[in-house]
């Protein structure tokens, strides 16, 4: 796509945790280590927007030192630069519970989010005692995904995405990492046509259209690739780093 932004001047990026900023080892690879801390000395913000949970994206934020907000749970919580919450949308324990019961139903690997901690192919004995985030399905068989994918669209309950092409994330509707960077940008004072806002999987591609600039990493899907005004590398060649240096720091 050649629609490119380039008037508008980056204060912001926000960047997709695996699949994006994390190598296949799920690290953090020392180029883009080096270009965050760079755009973070020239006064841009650096947001993780991300599908996991603060539980598990907290540490790479203190590792990178970042001094901002971040997005978790594809923006069903966001924190501040303190690390306190600003934001929570909760998934109805009703509805989790269904989800959960149409995981077993078609035998399906499965996780969720709470607010507590991650759950992966378990569940609490009571799950109406916590407070939930976040469903997922992993579904290798490709009709069986169709099938609950339908399911979970009929219900007009949930946002639908995915962080790989054999999963569906399911948020509560009208949740997104975009929907969550709106709000960012309203506490900085700031307007997402001054984001860059960076991902590969259905789960970015909200937030990669509302961008100023939007960045698919060259392993992104190709309906985010579709979408992107930019293709950088991929998460093994430092394909944030080059985003960061081609659109925020030249």
């Amino acid at each position: 796509m050649e629609n490119f932004k380039q008037d508008a001047e980056i204060k912001l990026i926000a960047l997709d945790m695996d699949g994006t900023l994390l190598n296949n080892k799920g690290e953090i690879p020392e180029a883009n280590r080096q270009a965050i801390q760079e755009a973070q000395k020239k006064g841009i913000f650096v947001v993780l927007s991300t599908g996991r949970s603060i539980n598990t994206s907290r540490d790479h934020a203190e590792t990178l030192e970042l001094t901002s907000f971040l997005v978790t749970a594809n923006g069903s919580e966001i924190w501040d630069q303190n690390r306190n919450l600003v934001s929570r949308n909760p998934v109805r324990s009703e509805l989790i519970q269904w989800m959960w019961e149409l995981s077993q139903q078609h035998n399906t690997k499965f996780w969720a989010i709470s607010t507590e901690r991650n759950w992966n192919d378990e569940m609490p004995e009571d799950l109406h005692t916590y407070e939930w985030l976040k469903f997922g399905f992993n579904i290798e068989d490709d009709a069986t995904r169709e099938f609950i994918f339908k399911e979970l669209e009929a219900k007009n309950e949930f946002e639908l995405t995915n962080s790989t092409l054999k999963n569906i994330e399911v948020n509560p509707k009208g949740i997104s990492k975009a929907k969550g960077l709106e709000l960012v940008c309203e506490k900085l004072g700031i307007e997402m046509k001054n984001v860059m806002a960076v991902g590969d999987s259905l789960n970015d591609l909200a937030m990669i259209k509302a961008a100023g600039i939007g960045v698919a990493m060259g392993n992104a899907q190709e309906t985010v690739k579709e979408a992107a005004d930019w293709i950088t590398s991929t998460n093994e060649e430092n394909g944030v780093a080059n985003a960061i240096r081609k659109w925020a720091l030249s």
